[in-house]
């Protein structure tokens, strides 16, 4: 399996600038080669390859000589990496998931910026050093070590000075086995926003909304950034500032998903959640900023790439599903259910839900249904209650012209 390691490292001046040197050709060369591919398309119709680009690239330096200066492989890694952002794109374009992300330039003012190193690079655990191509060999702070054939690093520079390397690892070991899922290791888990997670035993997690806790700071930072004047060194000082605000409020929230996302794959072997179109959902302009503060995509992938690793089995359900509107015990649909109504008694059986423990109950048991009747093996029969009144909502046709 392929696993990530990132490390902290403190280059020297003369490394620094050079690191720098390295981003801003690898930013040039990947929008140099997006819109070369963009306008070659809209001109003539034609596609330009991976190999076609690469092989641009060679005229390229030598109209712009201080590209000669970065590391070759790393220039031609940008060329791959726009060549794997369409192919993403394409792919979530044909499978129809979501609004497809077609590529974009990059930006310098990003907080993020980085280059690929694919081979040729040295570690050395004992006197805790990386050597990199064109740059040399940088102090690195091993918090822990790997075990494993390093593949490829990616050098990662932020916007509060701050420099990273993330190695990519293949420890040799192969995916372990699923476990079965059964009606007694699994649990449906329901994310929402007074309370993060809302498990299908009942067990609730707290919004932390670390961005709210912050919003005064962060507007004063902005004002303060406001005033300066433009390309001045105060004005340097007081977007670094800004940057380790936000960098401060992001960390707490990954913090939180990592120890929350920890938590729950040890305590159980199965997961049942539901797929949600966040992206949709942030349309709403009372409830965008929370709603991105909470940032559920993030979480849910922790919680998909540490299964992987142990084994563990998620199940997702659709996003169409009345989870939170159906009864668990009979199944009544309560159409007139609103996102203010946080309990409801169905006038059926009778029953007092909680919105969102009801709401995870259903996710389990529709999970596991589709988990039985989808030819997985278990030890349970799942029985979901007969809808009353209720018409299962399907993915609208899109028609083409």
């Amino acid at each position: 399996m392929l696993r990530t390691y990132k490390y902290r490292f403190y280059p020297n001046i003369t490394q620094e600038e050079n690191i720098r040197r390295n981003i801003d050709a690898c930013r040039f060369v990947y929008n140099w080669a997006l819109g070369t591919k963009k306008t070659t398309y809209d001109m003539k119709g034609v596609s330009l390859s991976w190999y076609d680009l690469n092989n641009m690239l060679k005229k390229l330096k030598i109209e712009h000589p201080w590209l000669k200066m970065a590391y070759s492989q790393s220039l031609q890694q940008s060329v791959k990496r726009l060549h794997l952002a369409f192919q993403h794109f394409f792919r979530r374009t044909k499978q129809g998931k979501g609004k497809p992300g077609y590529p974009k330039f990059r930006s310098k003012r990003h907080h993020r910026q980085s280059f690929d190193i694919p081979q040729f690079f040295k570690i050395d655990f004992n006197s805790r050093q990386v050597y990199l191509p064109k740059i040399g060999l940088v102090k690195v702070i091993f918090h822990r070590r790997f075990k494993g054939t390093a593949k490829m690093c990616t050098v990662v520079s932020t916007n509060t000075g701050k420099f990273f390397i993330c190695i990519v690892v293949d420890d040799g070991k192969s995916p372990p086995m699923k476990k079965r899922v059964t009606m007694r290791n699994s649990i449906g888990i329901d994310v929402g926003l007074e309370t993060y997670t809302t498990l299908s035993t009942g067990k609730k997690s707290m919004n932390p909304r670390y961005l709210q806790r912050s919003l005064k700071q962060l507007q004063c930072l902005h004002r303060r950034l406001s005033r300066k004047k433009k390309g001045s060194k105060n004005q340097k000082k007081a977007r670094i500032q800004l940057g380790k605000c936000y960098e401060r409020i992001r960390n707490q929230r990954t913090d939180f998903q990592h120890k929350l996302s920890t938590e729950l794959i040890r305590e159980n072997q199965g997961f049942i959640i539901e797929s949600l179109n966040v992206s949709g959902m942030r349309q709403n302009r009372r409830l965008s900023k929370t709603i991105s503060d909470a940032a559920w995509s993030s979480f849910l992938n922790m919680l998909r790439y540490k299964a992987e690793l142990v084994g563990v089995t998620i199940i997702e359900v659709g996003m169409f599903e009345p989870t939170s509107k159906l009864c668990n015990v009979c199944g009544f649909k309560n159409d007139e259910l609103t996102l203010n109504d946080r309990q409801w008694t169905c006038p059926t059986c009778h029953t007092i839900h909680d919105r969102d423990i009801n709401a995870a109950i259903n996710i389990k048991m529709i999970g596991l249904r589709i988990h039985h009747t989808s030819g997985e093996p278990g030890e349970e029969p799942v029985e979901l209650p007969t809808l009353v009144g209720a018409e299962k909502q399907e993915t609208p046709t899109i028609r083409e012209g």
